[in-house]
C-alpha cells in the first residue's frame, strides 16, 4: 500500500485530508510538528487516529522555532507589509523539514497538506517540499478536489471526525509566536470582529487596571534575559506574550495582500512579537550606526516578503540573514517594556556598553549618556558583559559586573535619555518617535 505523511494540524481541513487519502489507497501518518500552539495534544492525536491515520506522530519542534526561526525574525524586525510578524510563515518551513525526515524514515511515496486553494500556504508547503524532497509526490486533496468548507464540515459529520467549536467558526493557525484566525464572521471587513474570535488578548472589562512593567535583555539582537535573568527564548516570549495579552495589547486587524494575488481580512493576536519587535527596534536606535540604520529597513522588508512568499531555503534569505547578522554585533542591552491599561504602552532602553558609542563617536565624552559620568547606565547584566571587549573600554572605566537585578530603590529610569517605542493597544503596530517629544508619531505615518 502507498504511504503519505501529512502535515497535520488537527483541524478541520486536514482531518478530512486524512480519511480522504486513506479512502485513495493511502496508508497515512499525521505529523504534528510542535511549535508552541497551545492545543490539546491529545484530543488531536485522538482526532487524527478517528480520521483513519495509520499513524500520528507529535514531534517536539519549539526549542528549534524560536532559535533557527523566531530569533532571526526578530533580528530582522519582520512585520509583513508594516503589520504582519509572520507567525504562519516563520512555522511552515520548520514543519515541512520535520514532515519529509518521517517520509523518508517511513519510505513514503508521497508528502501532503491540507491547504486550500486560496492561501498561502500552499505555497509554502509546496516550495519548501520541492527543495527539500523533489522526489517525493505532493498531495493537496483539499485543494485538487475543491472541497470548500461547508463540504468539509459535511464530510467530518459524516465520517464521525469530531471537530471543535471555533474551528468550525473560523480557520485557526496557532504557535509559540501568535494565534491567526480567518473565515467566517470575518470575511465581511465591515464587521468589527466578536470577541468570541480572540483567545490570547483580554477584552476590554477584564484587563487590568493597574501597569506592569518587565524588562528584556538583548544579546547581540537575540532576547535572552527576563528581568534580570537568563531565560530561555521559548519561555521568554510566553511571558510577555502572557502579559501584553492580559492587557489586550497584539490585535492585529488587517487586510493582507497574499502572495497568491487575493486580499484577504485576517486577524491576528501577537503581543509577544510585537512588543519584542518594538522592544528590538528602539534598542537599534541607539546601538545602529546611521547608515547602517537608514539601509537595514529595507532589508527588513525584503527579508519579511520572502519568507512570506515560503521562499525560507531561497539563497537570498540566507544571503539577507548574513547581512543583518552583520548588523547585530553591538545590538545589546536591556529594554524596560510598560503595558498600561486603555492607554500608549512604551519601552524605555538601556544600552549596555555606552563605552561603544564613544569609540564610534556616537556619544560625546562628558555627555549626559557618556560613561565617564558616573552613574550613568554602568550596570551589568549577567552573561551579556563578557561580549564585549575590555579594549573597548575607556581606561579609567573597567568593566565590572554587579548584581543581576535592579535594586528596588533604584532610581527610575524615566529621567534618563532612552529611546521611547510606542505600541497602542488600539494601533498596536505603531512607534512613537524620540523620548520628551510627543508619542503616537508611528511607523506607519511617517
Amino acid at each position: 500500500m502507498k504511504r503519505a505523511v501529512l502535515a497535520y494540524s488537527g483541524g478541520l481541513d486536514t482531518s478530512v485530508t486524512i480519511r480522504w487519502l486513506v479512502e485513495q489507497g493511502y496508508d497515512v501518518f499525521a505529523v504534528v510538528v510542535d511549535v508552541g500552539q497551545q492545543e490539546d495534544v491529545d484530543a488531536i492525536r485522538e482526532r487524527g487516529v478517528l480520521a483513519g491515520a495509520a499513524e500520528v506522530r507529535v514531534l517536539p519542534a519549539v526549542d528549534r522555532f524560536a532559535g533557527e526561526f523566531l530569533a532571526r525574525a526578530v533580528k530582522a524586525n519582520a512585520l509583513y507589509e508594516g503589520k504582519y510578524p509572520l507567525v504562519s510563515s516563520l512555522a511552515r518551513p520548520l514543519i515541512a523539514d520535520e514532515v519529509v525526515k518521517v517520509a523518508r524514515e517511513v519510505g513514503a511515496d508521497a508528502v501532503a497538506h491540507g491547504c486550500t486553494g486560496k492561501g498561502n500556504d500552499q505555497v509554502r508547503f509546496e516550495v519548501s517540499f520541492g527543495v527539500l524532497a523533489p522526489d517525493l509526490q505532493v498531495l493537496a486533496p483539499i485543494r485538487d478536489a475543491a472541497i470548500p468548507r461547508e463540504k468539509a464540515l459535511a464530510l467530518a459529520a459524516e465520517w464521525g471526525i469530531p471537530i471543535s467549536q471555533v474551528a468550525m467558526a473560523y480557520s485557526i493557525d496557532e504557535n509559540l509566536w501568535g494565534r491567526t484566525a480567518e473565515c467566517g464572521p470575518l470575511e465581511d471587513p465591515w464587521v468589527a470582529p466578536p470577541e468570541a474570535a480572540f483567545a490570547r488578548t483580554a477584552a476590554m472589562s477584564e484587563r487590568p487596571s493597574e501597569p506592569s512593567e518587565i524588562s528584556v535583555g538583548f544579546e547581540r539582537g537575540v532576547p535572552v534575559m527576563l528581568d534580570g535573568d537568563l531565560t530561555a527564548l521559548p519561555d521568554l516570549i510566553r511571558a510577555v506574550d502572557a502579559l501584553g495579552g492580559r492587557y489586550g495589547f497584539g490585535r492585529v486587524d488587517m487586510i493582507e495582500n497574499r502572495r497568491v494575488g487575493i486580499k484577504s481580512r485576517e486577524l491576528y493576536e501577537v503581543p509577544g512579537a510585537l512588543a519584542l519587535i518594538a522592544a528590538h527596534r528602539a534598542l537599534e536606535d541607539l546601538t545602529l550606526e546611521r547608515e547602517v540604520a537608514h539601509a537595514k529597513p529595507a532589508i527588513e522588508q525584503r527579508w519579511a516578503e520572502l519568507v512570506y512568499d515560503g521562499l525560507w531555503f531561497s539563497p537570498l534569505r540566507v544571503a539577507l540573514d548574513a547581512f543583518v547578522d552583520s548588523t547585530q554585533e553591538h545590538v545589546s542591552g536591556e529594554v524596560r517594556l510598560r503595558f498600561s491599561p486603555g492607554g500608549d504602552q512604551f519601552v524605555d532602553v538601556c544600552p549596555l556598553c555606552p563605552a561603544i558609542a564613544v569609540d564610534y563617536g556616537w556619544i560625546k565624552e562628558g555627555s549626559p549618556t557618556s560613561p565617564t559620568v558616573p552613574n550613568q547606565r554602568r550596570r551589568r547584566r549577567r552573561g551579556l558583559a563578557s561580549l564585549f571587549d575590555p579594549r573597548r573600554q575607556p581606561p579609567d572605566e573597567p568593566v565590572v559586573a554587579e548584581p543581576t537585578r535592579r535594586d528596588a530603590a533604584a532610581p527610575s529610569w524615566r529621567g534618563r535619555e532612552s529611546r521611547h517605542a510606542s505600541l497602542s493597544q488600539d494601533t498596536p503596530t505603531q512607534y512613537a518617535g524620540l523620548v520628551n517629544g510627543p508619542p503616537g508619531r508611528g511607523l506607519c505615518n511617517s
